[in-house]
């Protein structure tokens, strides 16, 4: 289960490099979380009939969830998507996980150890291999260019749309949380994607485009994320995000097979480099258990 949720993440690159060949990135990213919203809001209602309501500055906190990991984030992928080789942009957000440490111990006073900043420097070490594609002395004489910043950008939002998401789940669920940063990041996208596309546009997308952006929505945005978090309440959060590493994997198989994309062996090597920076990164050590078989888990704890 957790393996197909976290593949389809992958799967979302492909999707959006379909989609954004009658879209722009802005009216992809409003289509994919308009249609996931007509999900999500009937589904929390069902679900968090006890929820607790939204106050003062909660609001301020999920709009951010909002602007940061829908809005923000989603722009900067599409165009990612659209611009930039699938390889490439997928396995540079694999870092994502490792971004998100350093900013909560900035943020929320969590703990670095030695094996986050190993992880850390590995990671980082990875995305740089896979933007230069190991020419760091013809990128200096050069500069970079565009997309790497925007693929910078989305990784930036993600992390703090991560570590904004931990301060929301201190009161609301993931379900909750997810709900009202979709419903948030869909109005904010709305005026922009408006003034972005005609009815024409509309009319005559492709069949493939509505479907990947269907695709994008139902799979991805909703079952995926139900599935996820079902894992995380079966085996912990600590197992549950290790499966995170299948995505930039995903990714990469289905633009060789689908698109065509070359893989090169700097990629190979730039995405291990990453991979075994997010594993070591954000692994925990191992902690002595309890040898009564009667005692509970931590993790299944926290979970209920």
């Amino acid at each position: 289960m957790l393996a197909l949720a976290t593949s389809s993440w992958g799967s979302a690159f492909i999707a959006g490099n379909y989609a954004t060949q009658d879209f722009s990135p802005i009216t992809v990213a409003f289509f994919r979380f308009f249609f996931a919203s007509l999900i999500l809001l009937p589904l929390m209602w069902m679900k968090g009939k006890n929820r607790p309501r939204p106050k003062g500055k909660e609001w301020v906190l999920l709009a951010l969830l909002g602007l940061t990991g829908i809005a923000l984030y989603n722009i900067c992928f599409f165009i990612a998507t659209k611009e930039a080789p699938i390889v490439k942009s997928s396995l540079f957000i694999a870092s994502n996980p490792v971004l998100i440490i350093l900013l909560s111990a900035l943020f929320l006073k969590e703990k670095i150890t030695s094996r986050n900043l190993i992880g850390l420097a590995l990671a980082l070490t990875g995305a740089a291999v896979i933007i230069t594609e190991g020419k760091f002395l013809s990128v200096i004489r050069t500069g970079f260019e565009p997309i790497d910043l925007v693929l910078l950008i989305a990784v930036i939002c993600w992390a703090l749309y991560s570590v904004l998401g931990k301060v929301a789940l201190q009161t609301f669920s993931s379900l909750v949380s997810t709900t009202y940063a979709v419903v948030f990041g869909t109005v904010m996208l709305f005026p922009f994607a408006m003034m972005d596309v005609t009815w024409p546009q509309v009319t005559n997308a492709s069949m493939l485009t509505w479907g990947s952006i269907l695709h994008m929505s139902i799979i991805v945005s909703v079952a995926s994320f139900i599935m996820y978090y079902q894992g995380i309440k079966i085996i912990g959060a600590a197992k549950a995000s290790i499966f995170i590493n299948l995505m930039p994997l995903s990714a990469v198989i289905l633009a060789v097979i689908l698109l065509g994309e070359p893989l090169l062996p700097v990629h190979i090597i730039g995405a291990v480099l990453v991979l075994t920076g997010v594993t070591v990164g954000t692994r925990a050590k191992k902690k002595k258990m309890n040898r009564d078989k009667n005692e509970v888990p931590i993790e299944l704890k926290k979970s209920n």
